[in-house]
């Protein structure tokens, strides 16, 4: 089977047909470049800061304050957090399950992990060991959807600043789901803690991989961001912090409400062609652009049944490596990309639901 052939649903990162809004602003591409040359760079990253992050209700994050960062990507974005961390504390509390590499890229730093759960942040048992110098959360967090909400936040921010620890957050997938959209810059920097917070655009829209990752901290902060940022890189491209202005506004406008609405169409659709088999959705109240699917504990673990996907030209991701600190707490889950053409994730739910009446 060749590559063209093969079905990916094995990120979240968007890779579909742009719609006709989006195909407007891509068309005025060329015009970019133009204005790249006619306006100051910091001119340009300030109005894409305050375009994308209004767009989602950021409205107390530090414009203009020197205390916002514009990377390549938030993969970029955390391994300087993960550094300049590195530099003053030897532990962190990540959550778990999330993201994988969030845990490699703190390893990797040689920093010390310890798993914390969603359930144990939404129980209100934030008091950790003052030994850990940092919490990792994720929000909304990927695979699961967990929202981190605003009196949460408040809690787990309160109790990091009685106890000198600081808050990490990475927002990667806010735009996604509106109920992630309350202002919590406003909520860290009433709390009096430390704080660090990660977005990213690249899960947003399906423009080939053209995005920014953003870093972002408290005023007062001693950790040395802009030096290890300089350490890395130059800076983003102009043109590209230009078209990310223009798409955060379609996105204000219609863009994010039109996008949540897909995401959710495809969702339950995965549920539909489930239903009958032994397979369930392991979040059926997530909002973002990946689904869990849970496997019965009779028949074959993840890994068995990604296999017999790819057999059939279809690539899913086995779920164990979120769980960095307990892999085979994930050995029963796949997880799928809703971010596709709608064909592509009826086909791949569909396969899954064949596969499942013949183990």
């Amino acid at each position: 089977m060749s590559p063209k052939e093969m079905l990916n649903l094995t990120d979240g990162h968007p890779r579909q047909a742009l719609t006709d809004n989006q195909r407007r602003i891509i068309a005025t591409l060329p015009s970019m470049f133009d204005q790249a040359l006619d306006h100051a760079f910091a001119d340009i990253e300030l109005r894409a800061h305050q375009s994308f992050f209004g767009a989602m209700g950021q409205h107390s994050a530090p414009f203009g304050k020197g205390r916002i960062l514009s990377t390549y990507s938030s993969t970029i974005a955390l391994d300087i957090v993960a550094r300049v961390l590195a530099e003053r504390i030897q532990e962190v509390a990540v959550l778990h399950p999330t993201f994988d590499n969030i845990a490699d890229l703190f390893s990797a730093r040689g920093l010390r992990l310890h798993p914390i759960t969603e359930q144990r942040i939404d129980d209100g048992d934030v008091e950790l060991p003052s030994s850990i110098g940092a919490v990792v959360v994720v929000h909304p967090n990927n695979p699961t959807g967990w929202i981190l909400t605003e009196e949460r936040l408040r809690a787990l921010a309160e109790a990091c600043a009685r106890n000198g620890q600081i808050v990490v957050m990475d927002s990667s997938f806010r735009g996604q789901d509106s109920r992630a959209h309350y202002d919590t810059y406003a909520v860290l920097e009433a709390s009096g803690a430390e704080w660090i917070v990660v977005e990213d655009t690249g899960k947003l829209w399906s423009v080939s991989e053209l995005k920014s990752g953003f870093l972002s901290w408290n005023e007062g902060s001693t950790l040395r961001f802009v030096k290890c940022f300089d350490e890395v890189m130059l800076s983003v491209s102009p043109v590209i912090l230009l078209l990310i202005d223009k798409l955060a506004e379609e996105a204000r406008t219609g863009g994010f409400a039109e996008m949540q609405t897909r995401l959710s169409e495809h969702r339950n659709l995965v549920a539909g062609l489930l239903e009958g088999t032994s397979l369930t959705l392991t979040d059926p109240g997530s909002r973002i652009s990946v689904a869990r699917i849970t496997l019965p504990e009779t028949g074959p673990d993840a890994y068995k049944t990604y296999s017999s996907l790819v057999e059939r030209g279809i690539h899913t991701l086995p779920c164990s490596r979120f769980y960095w600190a307990r892999p085979h707490e994930g050995d029963r889950q796949l997880r799928l990309s809703l971010s596709r053409p709608t064909p592509a994730v009826e086909k791949a739910a569909r396969t899954l639901a064949e596969i499942s009446r013949s183990a």
